[in-house]
């Protein structure tokens, strides 16, 4: 198996090479003839903090359509790794972490470990076609309007968190599940993925493809601009 680990401190909230990086790296991991199954891990306080506000603020329409490709290439890596990927998420896990382990295939997570896309309070919109693999729809609605987020023991109650353990057991308990999906035919597991990415009743990469579209009319208007400079201001809504 292989252990593909965000480190982008302080909270693995990633700029725009960020996201193209970990699609490549989740990629080869995945061609890999040895490799049966990818953990997808983080290092620090929380799994993901979703794209880099201040890089938006800064680089303003360039680093928006950079974001939004690289988002839609790592989520799109994550999704079509050719063995079954198993998300390890500790702490936070925000918009863009939402779009990375909604499209995994496992999902073990710490006791702390919350999910939610805050999307609305960052001037941005986006994942809602991953957080509705996480939980039912109207629990996805409420979640999203409201930018709450959902505790992992919440989640293992919907059936999307395989495994809800302490912190420190983590990687364990993720390596633990990746070794035993990885001790089946390698050949086998990746027609496996394909067979049921074939069967998936949602086209995720057209319809994230379709909220993008919405992201960018919020950028064209103004809207988002006018909220993302809240943030981090004390304005914004907690």
């Amino acid at each position: 198996m292989a252990v593909v680990t965000v480190d982008f401190p302080p909270v693995n909230a990633l700029p725009v090479d960020g996201w193209f990086a970990l699609a490549d790296a989740v990629r080869a991991a995945g061609r890999d003839p040895e490799i049966r199954c990818v953990v997808l891990a983080a290092q620090g306080r929380g799994f993901n903090a979703g794209v880099d506000i201040k890089e938006l603020q800064r680089d303003g329409a360039g680093a928006v359509i950079g974001v939004n490709r690289g988002c839609a290439e790592a989520f799109a890596a994550v999704y079509d790794c050719e063995v079954p990927v198993v998300a390890a998420v500790q702490g936070f896990c925000l918009g863009g972490g939402i779009g990375l382990v909604g499209n995994a295939d496992a999902i073990v997570a710490s006791e702390d470990a919350t999910f939610g896309l805050p999307e609305l309070d960052r001037g941005a919109l986006g994942a809602a076609t991953h957080l509705a693999r996480l939980v039912p729809q109207h629990l996805m609605r409420a979640l999203y309007y409201t930018s709450r987020t959902a505790t992992a023991a919440e989640l293992h109650a919907h059936g999307s968190v395989w495994r809800v353990v302490p912190r420190r057991e983590l990687r364990a308990a993720a390596l633990e599940l990746a070794g035993e999906i990885a001790a089946k035919d390698g050949r086998l597991l990746r027609l496996a993925k394909a067979a049921i990415n074939g069967i998936d009743p949602v086209d995720v990469r057209h319809s994230y493809r379709f909220e993008q579209g919405f992201t960018f009319e919020a950028n064209l208007s103004g809207v988002a601009d006018r909220v993302r400079d809240t943030f981090g201001s004390g304005k914004e809504r907690a």
